[in-house]
């Protein structure tokens, strides 16, 4: 299912926001292919590991490589070109705009204009809303309708790997179970690498080939979900699960 090659290669990286470490030494990698979800409590570093993944902050030590290629030595607008799409977390859409026009506003990367075409069929496929409320302002959508959008803004650029920070925070169950179905069905149908991160554990680590354990800027553990699920410290603190 997951090709041995790797994709995103991180190796000790540390990151600090007003002297304050934020990431400490986490490696993580994410081969061709694979579903990686990293969960952790708030505050323990996962939008920062994000960041720093798109190059919206510096790390002060370590590496990031993504096909082989430094990515700490390319601009945030060249990662993009490379293939990755970061949905960052709380819907970030373009309320004044259309539905279309915030999905267009994703295909800016040459790959993204070369396969738009086929792309825009394939999100309509997915969240068929979105066709529907394409001339509609993206402000006077749903959360989980403006969440499609972002989803869908991601994908416009035909990206090699999807990272979604946070995708269910602050919908409805239903809402969040059908987010994260398409998810899985991106990752399935379409082939694209993802890395999630995610507070609802359970159901993202469901999905997943590889999990990490992000805590208070560490990695305290990782491995495949079922390892994960048998982890004591995993099931209380992130699962909910006592034993019975």
């Amino acid at each position: 299912m997951s090709g041995t090659h790797v994709m995103l290669d991180i190796k000790n990286l540390s990151v600090a926001y007003g002297g304050l470490r934020a990431l400490t030494d986490v490696n993580l990698t994410v081969a061709e292919g694979q579903f990686v979800t990293v969960v952790g409590p708030n505050g323990a570093g996962k939008s920062t590991l994000f960041k720093a993944i798109s190059g919206i902050v510096p790390p002060v030590s370590g590496g990031i490589a993504f096909q082989g290629q430094d990515l700490l030595a390319r601009s945030p607008s060249e990662r993009a070109h490379l293939g990755i799409a970061h949905v960052p977390e709380g819907r970030q859409v373009f309320k004044t705009l259309t539905v279309r026009e915030n999905l267009e506003m994703g295909a800016y990367p040459k790959s993204g204009q070369a396969a738009w075409a086929r792309t825009i069929d394939r999100i309509h496929t997915l969240f068929p809303i979105l066709a529907e409320r394409a001339n509609q302002m993206a402000g006077t959508l749903s959360g989980g309708e403006q969440q499609m959008v972002a989803i869908g803004r991601g994908l416009a650029c035909a990206p090699r790997l999807l990272m979604l920070d946070e995708p269910s925070m602050g919908l409805a169950p239903a809402v969040a179970d059908t987010i994260f179905e398409r998810i899985s069905q991106i990752h399935r149908e379409d082939g694209v690498t993802i890395l999630l991160v995610e507070q609802r554990a359970v159901e993202a680590l469901e999905l997943s080939d590889h999990g990490y354990v992000l805590e208070t800027g560490h990695i305290v553990l990782d491995g495949p979900y079922e390892t994960l699920l048998t982890d004591d410290r995993v099931r209380r603190s992130y699962l909910g699960l006592t034993d019975a």
